[in-house]
């Protein structure tokens, strides 16, 4: 029997076909799978100019520009035939690329023709209107569902993972038995819940809806047996959401790839019993050095030496609060000890984050111990998250779903500093293998326009600030004590947040 997830992105070490975490975690699950060579299909679109890069004017500002795919990305795809499905009553050819690890497969759907159809997949999560966006998506469903059709069977199908709501359209398309669905809620903010009006379903399907517009989150829930949130807080979260829906509800907290993920030398010193204090921090040694290199192609000058390195590196939105860290590096004279490298990149239809962006860059101009990557992808997190001293995981409470950076960093013996959200309660003991602030919030805030966001966020801010600058102490006054919780990160992460934990849990394997 196959199991079968369709996701809108998945992040593989080559290729632009992902935009952050859902589709970074979709990959390890299925380098995971492929290890294990189980029968494991991955659906997806081929995004012919991937999701976005920017590149700086003349006065600081980030100006979006398509990514193109390297040749070596294209090489790995084999062609497997086309597909055919009617789209906006036209008959629409399909491509279909297969990339085949073992057993397992993703399978990229790139439709070539008419010529319409080729621009609904221009880019990820970047469309130009609402009935693109729509019919992207409903693409998605029918090209997924004319290829478990033709090529895998139905018989042969033991379940169908629907990753996002975006995902959700499926169903309409492939009715089959309620539990043969299952969708995986993967966050619970807005953007991850669209909406579409119900004259479009109507137009391209017939049917014609109660509620206007349609949300696909309700869509999913309502037809599939079984929804799964990616960490034990999130659960409550959605509790207060979607009560209706509780019943099938259940929590399998996110994991991540060790084999992708953790530097070998870490991985190597942990599978023989000798991740000590000692061998942790002559490896981190070497690894200073290393990251040196590395970040002297965005900032020639940058010396690392013996100092203590703290990343901010994520995707660039309000929820994330990258702000934390930018007013820390302003108000804390502490800052001249410290190498502190911050990443990311916002949507370019997100004025607020493309602003950070900004101030990201301003900062790596006017301090020398400041270095902004702004192109931050795999191969990035790949060179700093295991390297740096410190990771900061910052998100506004209840709105971040799990969270894997933090896994990653703890892995490689980088502990994080982590606001008390998505799976950090359950994985973090403050003080033992990594540091905790803030409130543990169990709702949804609206951070744009309740007023207990800014009380919340001040105060916050206020034992964020506090706790780094312990951190920073510790490190320079009582090395020891930091390298102990360094190898407790390392040791209870590669145990506890294997993807191999998760995937246990979701396929009974």
């Amino acid at each position: 029997m196959v199991i079968v997830s369709v996701t809108p992105e998945i992040g593989l070490d080559e290729g632009y076909t992902y935009s952050g975490g859902l589709g970074v975690l979709e990959a390890d699950k299925f380098y995971a799978m492929a290890r294990m060579n189980k029968p494991y299909v991955v659906i997806t679109l081929m995004y012919n100019s991937g999701y976005v890069d920017y590149i700086f004017d003349n006065s600081n500002n980030p100006v979006p520009v398509p990514q193109r795919h390297p040749r070596s990305f294209r090489n790995m795809l084999k062609p497997a035939g086309y597909l055919r499905i009617n789209l906006k009553n036209s008959e629409v050819y399909v491509s279909v690329l297969e990339y085949r690890l073992n057993n397992a497969k993703v399978v990229f759907l790139s439709p070539q023709s008419p010529r319409w159809a080729y621009d609904l997949v221009d880019r990820l999560y970047i469309e130009n209107d609402i009935d693109s966006k729509f019919y992207k998506y409903v693409l998605l469903a029918k090209g997924a569902a004319e290829y478990i059709r033709s090529r895998i069977g139905l018989r042969n199908v033991d379940i169908i993972d629907l990753q996002e709501a975006y995902t959700a359209i499926l169903p309409l398309v492939l009715p089959l038995p309620p539990q043969k669905y299952r969708i995986i809620i993967h966050t619970p903010g807005p953007w991850g819940h669209p909406s579409f009006p119900a004259e479009l379903f109507r137009r391209e399907f017939g049917f014609r809806f109660f509620e206007d517009p349609v949300i696909l989150t309700e869509l999913g829930l309502s037809m599939s047996g079984e929804a799964i949130v990616v960490s034990r807080k999130m659960k409550d979260v959605v509790s207060k959401v979607i009560p209706h829906h509780m019943h099938k509800v259940k929590a399998i907290t996110n994991g991540v790839d060790s084999v992708r993920w953790v530097d070998e030398r870490v991985l190597k010193a942990y599978m023989e019993g000798r991740l000590s204090i000692d061998e942790l921090s002559r490896i981190k040694r070497e690894m200073a050095g290393e990251l040196e290199s590395y970040l002297s192609r965005y900032k020639s000058d940058i010396k690392i030496g013996d100092s203590l390195t703290i990343a901010w590196i994520r995707r660039l939105t309000r929820y994330k609060r990258p702000d934390f860290i930018l007013r820390f590096i302003e108000e804390n004279p502490q800052r001249d000890g410290v190498v502190f490298v911050l990443g990311g990149k916002a949507h370019p239809f997100d004025e607020w984050g493309l602003s950070m962006m900004r101030k990201f860059k301003e900062l790596s101009v006017k301090y020398s111990n400041v270095v902004y990557i702004h192109d931050y992808d795999i191969n990035v997190a790949k060179n700093v998250l295991p390297k740096v001293k410190l990771l900061l995981f910052t998100p506004f409470p209840g709105w971040e779903a799990s969270g894997t950076s933090f896994m990653k960093s703890s892995m490689n013996g980088t502990p994080t500093l982590a606001s008390r959200d998505g799976a950090v309660p359950e994985l973090i003991t403050d003080g033992f293998n990594g540091w905790l602030f803030g409130f543990d919030e169990r709702c949804l805030v609206d951070i744009g326009s309740d007023p207990r966001a800014n009380e919340i966020n001040e105060k916050e801010y206020s034992e964020f600030s506090y706790k780094l600058n312990q951190v920073i102490q510790l490190y320079y006054n009582n090395r020891s004590e930091y390298w102990r919780v360094a190898v407790n990160a390392s040791s209870t992460f590669i145990s506890k947040a294997d993807i191999v934990n998760a995937l246990k849990q979701y396929y009974m394997l």
